[in-house]
């Protein structure tokens, strides 16, 4: 990277984080949502979120924010998030079925907006990296199965890789419309891009009471934390 490239890109990082502090949100995160709410019309008034990677909360501020009083918010880590006003935490691995049913449990109905800004702990092995980074979206992709309305949507975070397109069809297959985008408060350098999902069409929709079988035959395995 050029030495003014550079410079532009690391003035665009400290203003948002600026901007995160003087603005009392809990991460320069929180801006990537904003712009993608106000890009792709991902909140309404009244809505049920589920947010998974949630600590340390910028994106339950924001989405609190957007869904108003009568919106519901949880979220879940797999570290503790300070409290915040009018939102429900978890503290679980959602790679976890316990966790996966506590979800269900404590959410109490079917979501209107799925988020994911869950990110492998990083081995230093892009590959490896990536696969996980795909892995972690299954999961999301998983809750969407099991507690997503009909028409809903969902946002997620991965690293560009070449395990990209067989997400993308994954995702194609579940929901009408998936587009890739990266907004104006990632780094440039960066290799995590969002995949916005909507229209949901709950045709492969799991049943609550399916969850105790599925323990016997797990999905997915893949470990992963948040950076």
């Amino acid at each position: 990277m050029a030495l003014h490239d550079r410079w532009v890109q690391e003035r665009k990082h400290e203003h948002y984080y600026k901007l995160a502090k003087k603005l009392k949100y809990r991460s320069r995160a929180s801006f990537k949502l904003m712009q993608i709410d106000d890009r792709f019309g991902i909140f309404r008034d009244g809505d049920s979120v589920v947010d998974l990677g949630a600590s340390p909360g910028g994106w339950l501020q924001v989405a609190k924010g957007r869904v108003g009083e009568k919106g519901k918010v949880v979220g879940v880590d797999l570290r503790y998030i300070r409290p915040l006003e009018g939102v429900t935490t978890i503290i679980g691995d959602i790679t976890e079925d316990s966790t996966m049913r506590k979800l269900i449990e404590t959410f109490g109905g079917k979501a209107d907006v799925v988020l994911s800004d869950m990110a492998p702990n990083i081995g230093g092995n892009y590959s490896t990296d990536h696969a996980r980074s795909v892995d972690l979206c299954m999961y999301a992709v998983a809750v969407c199965d099991r507690i997503l309305k009909k028409e809903g949507k969902l946002v997620v975070k991965v690293f560009m890789g070449d395990m990209l397109g067989p997400l993308l069809d994954e995702l194609e297959s579940r929901f009408k419309s998936v587009k890739v985008h990266s907004p104006d408060a990632s780094r440039e350098t960066s290799s995590e891009v969002y995949i916005i999902s909507k229209g949901f069409l709950s045709s492969r929709n799991v049943k609550l009471k399916d969850i105790s079988e599925e323990e016997k035959k797990p999905e997915f395995r893949a470990k992963g934390g948040n950076i």
